[in-house]
């Protein structure tokens, strides 16, 4: 399939075949696919769980408000942000940078001290919330990989992200979950799989100017 008929394939799975399950290679290709999403300033702020815990799904269902995806799933990805952003991540970063690509602080430093110095001016709840948009990017990015590889996937903001955090101790890795992916391969009984897409007339949705 072209890009724009892997696009009209995939639909949001509501329910999945829970006896297949994706392979290792379908995971890590998911794995890397997130760790090249663009994020702004390649600052990474965000981790993905892979879950394939079938206790764990059995856990997490009632408090994704019951959704069949989360229990009949392969795996579900969740995507977190981390919640210490400060000057020590904008080193991490510039230090591997002149590492990947033998950069000098020469090079570096002036981009370096702008970053700590917008960072330095931005609240908590800023930085949090633009953690949270690249988190948006990272699931696009996922799901039109989940497309072109033919893996069913269905995403979820409706959970409640402080049960999740719970139930995965992300405090104690410093993190917080903001949304799930859960993935596999429909259910032949998923009655939203051969419901024709409803979108509107591109004419209506794309401005050439």
């Amino acid at each position: 399939m072209n890009i724009i008929q892997s696009l009209e394939w995939r639909y949001a799975c509501k329910k999945f075949d829970s006896k297949k399950k994706l392979n290792k290679s379908q995971i890590d290709t998911l794995k890397k696919a997130f760790n090249l999403t663009p994020t702004s300033f390649g600052l990474q702020p965000m981790k993905m769980l892979v879950l394939d815990s079938d206790e764990l799904k059995a856990k997490i269902f009632p408090h994704a408000y019951f959704q069949e995806q989360v229990k009949t799933c392969s795996h579900i990805l969740v995507l977190c942000i981390d919640t210490v952003v400060n000057t020590d991540t904008i080193d991490d970063y510039f230090n591997m940078e002149k590492e990947v690509r033998g950069t000098s602080e020469e090079v570096v430093g002036a981009f370096r001290k702008q970053l700590k110095d917008i960072y330095g001016n931005m609240d908590a709840e800023s930085i949090e919330r633009s953690s949270i948009y690249q988190t948006y990017i990272a699931l696009g990015n996922l799901m039109t990989v989940c497309a072109i590889e033919e893996i069913d996937a269905c995403p979820l903001e409706g959970f409640i992200p402080e049960k999740i955090d719970e139930i995965l101790n992300l405090n104690e890795k410093n993190l917080k979950s903001v949304l799930m992916l859960p993935v596999g391969y429909r259910a032949e009984d998923d009655i939203m799989s051969d419901m024709k897409k409803v979108r509107k007339p591109l004419k209506d949705m794309v401005i050439e100017l």
